[in-house]
């Protein structure tokens, strides 16, 4: 898995959701073409999006490509302490996979834009 700064000029949609991610590509057809995200129409139709993973006791950012035949993780970043914690309260402490908070993707922009 690489490190993030690999991917400082990948273009990511920030406003992707891991829901619209699976509404997108894996069930095709189910969403308008007036929708924010315009529908999948080929398999090399993809989108880098981050989501946050809580199942494990730090919340780590994930980075993601999917498209309509699989989702690769090019990038994992544990959230720093109380960053982490924080969102942790925003989401109840469940476990789960979610959307980056407007704070957490001001960190992961930060990080990377990181020269180290």
């Amino acid at each position: 898995m690489g490190s993030l700064r690999e991917y400082r000029n990948l273009e990511i949609d920030w406003s992707m959701t891991p829901w619209d991610a699976v509404t997108l590509y894996l069930e095709w057809g189910n969403n308008s073409w007036h929708a924010q995200h315009q529908p999948v129409r080929s398999k090399s139709d993809f989108c880098n999006y981050f989501v946050v993973y809580t199942w494990d006791k730090t919340p780590r950012a994930i980075l993601v490509r999917r498209n309509s035949e699989e989702a690769l993780e090019l990038a994992q970043l544990d959230l720093p302490e109380p960053l982490g914690e924080k969102f942790l309260e925003s989401v109840g402490h469940l476990k789960g996979v979610y959307p980056p908070t407007e704070e957490v993707r001001q960190w992961l922009e930060r990080e990377l834009l990181s020269p180290n």
